[in-house]
């Protein structure tokens, strides 16, 4: 406004004629309406700038973005907390769990669900982005209202809480025997929990500090217990979630409780481990007893397993392993209310669906939490509840002993009358009806990448597709229609792709050097029935080279039902090689099943002593499309090892899994009812499973 002042000044002052006094007047009054107009301006932006910084912060605060990850399901909650430890920004001694906000609806209650209404209820809860789901869930009781912490609140045991306001209530905390001379030594954060009949069945717990692992294991002595479950981490997002509370080997004293290993087995979603532990007290007769740990290991940091078909095969272990007569079971994640709660509840409604025909979510966990507060975190938990509930009412226990699977063939092949056990074709049928998430489909289905598909209905899902590198100033190069499938005992431990075109051979050579693969498994001819159905990506003599890739044969060798290829593959600006194994088999028509199973149980088991050897990194396997003949092939190795471990099989969940991680995997019912007929063959030919050793 300073200069728009001297201005008029000297115009007032101006000794001119009256047109240039006018002209001068028009000219401030033009001035003083582009100033006006600059400051509404300047006001407006102002104006606009606040209430979209508000609108962003108040959208932080209550969105929910959920985010499929090869692991489970991603949910950023809530300022973008973790759903197990949702703790604050701060040193650790400072943590604590963020407790979500609560609905004012507070007080409604939600009757139980008839077990032949739980598909259309958890349709209508999940609609709306779980919007159902979430009101009920914000209408659970936090805690019990009478409920008093006195005893995790004394100064002395402050800092054996992991987090300050997870604490276990005075009237069902467990307690630990005084320890002479130590005021409070009987103090642990954990607390008894009903199952669905047996009370204090369970004991809710946090993972051990370093200073409680002492306190943790005399609670499992002195309690009697028999198996711990874990379902954390030690580590999850390069941050501790609870201490290593067991030796690797050996043995190891912790106070006066000695734990030695005795046995560990590694599988794809979780590990078993085995302790004999003896209490070493001067006055106790040193008895020794069988501790079993079963250790969740794929439930991801942010969110809820992808899928609960692993968690209800983990749960029917911890029931098979539980001993009767035992003391309670242990049940820990990081702060023993969020993943800890979901496994008990999954496990009384289960119990309860097959008592009672019904499941009562919202009333059992109103009533655990009188036990402990706050068990089950998120409405997201809440809602993986009900979808392990629905997996098993829909599919239940599908699971067969080796002895009985000729029983169980024979009844699938003959057809019964209504309300017997389905056939072949309508168990087959049950798979073929699941849903295809083609909206995570999207890097397959861009333009750029279309051409590099072969079959446009087999498109990797993007949360589980092989990533390659992108070369450099070139878009979407990272792109190769290859998924990361699991095996028994590996997370991606195979690589599910289709047969290369000729203008993606090299991208093929570049995913198998990068991702460091010695085993390529081919299920497809060059050509079946006039057409192309692989590009030959190999040299029939010495070596070709594609792009940055050479490739030379060392050695083609023809067994009984496939060849075997030795090659080499070079990665040439650096000069480095890497052995490969080509298995590729014969016997398998486009349309159809191998004549017999024998040959396809020779070719697993080179396949799996040639990993031995090679270092266990994933197996590529393909066919042509790389769903029909690539599923049932990876669909045997899994099935044929856990029969080789266990004695077990589970043809259906093994199928059904793989349909989840890459579509049509086992395209025919044909190929399904192959799986079961190699399994027998199996079982007779190689009972003592000499063919694996």
């Amino acid at each position: 406004m300073v200069p728009l002042l001297l201005f008029m000044t000297d115009a007032s002052n101006f000794s001119g004629n009256g047109t240039n006094r006018t002209d001068a007047t028009n000219q401030g009054h033009h001035i003083l309406s582009i100033v006006v107009v600059i400051l509404l301006l300047l006001i407006i932006i102002l104006l606009v700038w606040y209430f979209l910084r508000l609108n962003k912060q108040r959208k932080a605060v209550v969105t929910t973005v959920d985010k499929k990850i090869p692991n489970g399901i991603l949910e950023e909650q809530v300022l973008g907390y973790s759903t197990e430890s949702i703790y604050t920004v701060l040193p650790p001694e400072q943590q604590t769990v963020v407790l979500l906000p609560r609905s004012p609806s507070a007080s409604k209650t939600y009757l139980p669900i008839p077990v032949d209404h739980l598909e259309e209820e958890y349709r209508l809860r999940s609609a709306d982005d779980g919007k159902l789901f979430r009101e009920e869930y914000n209408s659970l009781p936090g805690g019990c209202t009478q409920g008093m912490y006195e005893e995790a609140n004394r100064e002395e045991n402050k800092e054996k809480n992991r987090y300050p306001n997870i604490l276990p209530y005075d009237h069902s905390r467990v307690v630990l025997t005084q320890l002479e001379g130590k005021p409070c030594s009987d103090y642990v954060n954990a607390s008894y929990v009903d199952g669905y009949t047996e009370k204090n069945k369970f004991i809710a717990a946090q993972g051990p500090k370093e200073d409680t692992v002492t306190d943790f294991w005399r609670m499992i002595w002195e309690q009697k217990v028999a198996t711990v479950v874990m379902l954390t981490n030690l580590k999850e997002r390069k941050e501790d979630k609870c201490h290593q509370y067991w030796p690797d080997q050996g043995c190891w004293t912790y106070g006066n409780v000695r734990v030695a290993v005795e046995d560990f087995t590694v599988l794809v979603d979780y590990t078993i481990r085995k302790f004999c532990v003896q209490y070493q007290a001067s006055d106790a007769a040193k008895t020794t007893r069988l501790v079993t740990q079963l250790h969740f290991t794929s439930w991801p940091d942010f969110g809820v397993p992808f899928s609960p078909i692993g968690m209800l095969k983990f749960l029917k272990k911890v029931k098979a392993v539980n001993p009767p007569f035992s003391g309670p079971i242990v049940v820990h994640c990081s702060a023993g209310v969020g993943r800890t709660g979901t496994f008990i509840v999954i496990d009384a409604m289960i119990d309860m669906m097959y008592k009672e025909q019904k499941a009562d979510v919202f009333g059992f966990v109103s009533k655990i939490r009188e036990q402990r507060s706050q068990l089950i975190q998120t409405d997201m938990q809440y809602s993986f509840v009900h979808q392990a509930l629905l997996e098993y009412y829909l599919y239940g226990d599908t699971e067969l002993d080796v002895s009985s699977l000729e029983g169980h063939l024979h009844k699938l092949h003959n057809t019964f009358a209504d309300g017997d056990r389905v056939g072949l074709e309508e168990e087959f049928k049950k798979l073929t009806n699941m849903r295809i998430m083609k909206e995570n489909m999207r890097t397959g289905n861009l333009p750029a990448n279309m051409k590099k598909n072969r079959v446009l209905q087999i498109i990797p899902y993007d949360f589980n597709r092989v990533i390659i590198s992108m070369r450099r100033g070139q878009e979407f190069t990272d792109y190769i229609n290859a998924s990361f499938i699991d095996g028994y005992r590996q997370k991606d431990y195979y690589i599910a792709t289709q047969g290369p075109l000729s203008h993606t051979v090299m991208d093929f050579w570049r995913m198998v050097w990068e991702w460091k693969c010695h085993s390529i498994v081919m299920l497809t001819e060059l050509q079946e029935r006039e057409q192309d159905k692989c590009y030959q990506y190999w040299p029939t003599e010495d070596s070709v080279t594609y792009g940055d890739y050479a490739v030379e044969l060392k050695g083609d060798t023809l067994c009984e039902t496939f060849s075997l290829r030795d090659l080499v593959l070079t990665y040439v600006p650096e000069k480095q090689t890497r052995a490969i194994r080509h298995f590729h088999f014969h016997g398998w028509p486009e349309i159809g099943i191998p004549a017999e199973g024998k040959g396809m149980i020779d070719i697993i088991a080179s396949v799996q002593r040639q990993q031995q050897q090679s270092g266990n990194h994933p197996i590529v396997v393909h066919c042509s499309a790389g769903a029909g003949r690539t599923g049932t092939f990876i669909a045997l190795s899994n099935i044929l090892e856990r029969v080789k471990a266990e004695g077990l099989l589970d043809v259906f969940q093994t199928v059904k899994s793989l349909r989840m991680q890459r579509p049509h995997m086992v395209q025919t019912v044909e190929q399904y009812d192959f799986c079961y007929r190699v399994v027998q063959d199996f079982v007779d030919i190689f009972s003592d499973y000499a063919n694996f050793k």
